[in-house]
């Protein structure tokens, strides 16, 4: 393993539900690269933009990309990514979720609102992980920022970023997310500034939330799953979306399927 975690890496994972690694990517920064001008380029029919007309810039997300995209296909299943996440997790199995590109071109004022991810999902269980690869230099002041422990409180009601819509859980069958902004003395809040090759490694039910960006923001994340997941259909569309995968996988069940590769041990043998 080239990547060394310390103790303080794991606990930080399991305690915070977030932890900093720098440097985890330096050698394949020529390739997210390559892979995310690709992606940017090249947007799947699902890609999505969030945009008003009273916002500057432009934010777009776009998921599950890896099939096509050859750059984003190494880096998760040559790079250690799935040995850092088996550690993290304390998990003897590894299985790609979902990959997921994020772009906020310059001048794009508009912030990403506190959300959890897990409940935008159809999985249930607490051995998961999302890496946050940036492409680009990230300042403190436009970073993804997190609420430490918020992994092992609730699961929040999610929604829309920009019209604030319940279309996944009915709407007063989750509480909100806590007003952060107007009580930030009760949180512990963990920010960092981040270099090409830094990643931010965080549980997908723990608290974040993102600045607008000044300067072009390529982020690269891949989802993560570990022993303990299953399957949980839903009645409405998740996001992303595994159009009929309900008809193939009942509740409850592991993610046993080619969509979900196993990439740890098995990629590494």
């Amino acid at each position: 393993m080239t990547v060394a975690l310390s103790k303080t890496d794991i606990e930080s994972f399991n305690n915070d539900g977030v932890v900093v690694l720098r440097g985890v990517f330096k050698e394949w920064i020529d390739i997210l690269i390559r892979g995310a001008e690709f992606h940017i380029n090249n947007p799947s029919s699902g890609a999505l933009v969030h945009q008003k007309k009273s916002y500057q810039g432009h934010f777009m997300e776009d998921f599950c990309n890896w099939q096509e995209n050859l750059a984003f296909q190494r880096i998760i299943f040559e790079s250690d990514i799935s040995e850092v996440a088996a550690k993290l997790m304390c998990s003897e199995q590894v299985r790609l979720f979902h990959d997921h590109m994020l772009v906020k071109k310059t001048g794009t004022k508009q912030r990403t609102p506190w959300h959890q991810d897990q409940p935008y999902y159809n999985i249930e269980g607490m051995q998961n992980i999302s890496f946050w690869i940036p492409v680009d230099t990230v300042p403190l002041e436009w970073t993804l920022e997190f609420i430490a422990g918020s992994h092992q409180e609730n699961w929040y009601l999610p929604r829309t970023f920009l019209k604030k819509e319940a279309k996944w859980f009915p709407e007063g069958s989750l509480s909100d997310p806590p007003n952060i902004e107007e009580n930030l003395e009760k949180y512990r809040v963990l920010r960092w500034g981040l270099e090409p090759g830094d990643a931010v490694a965080f549980h997908m039910l723990t608290l974040h939330a993102a600045a607008g960006s000044d300067a072009l923001r390529r982020v690269f994340s891949v989802r993560l799953i570990g022993d303990d997941i299953r399957h949980a259909p839903r009645d409405w569309e998740t996001s992303p979306e595994f159009q009929g995968l309900s008809d193939q996988l009942p509740a409850g069940v592991p993610m046993d399927h080619e969509l979900f590769p196993v990439i740890w041990p098995a990629s590494k043998a």
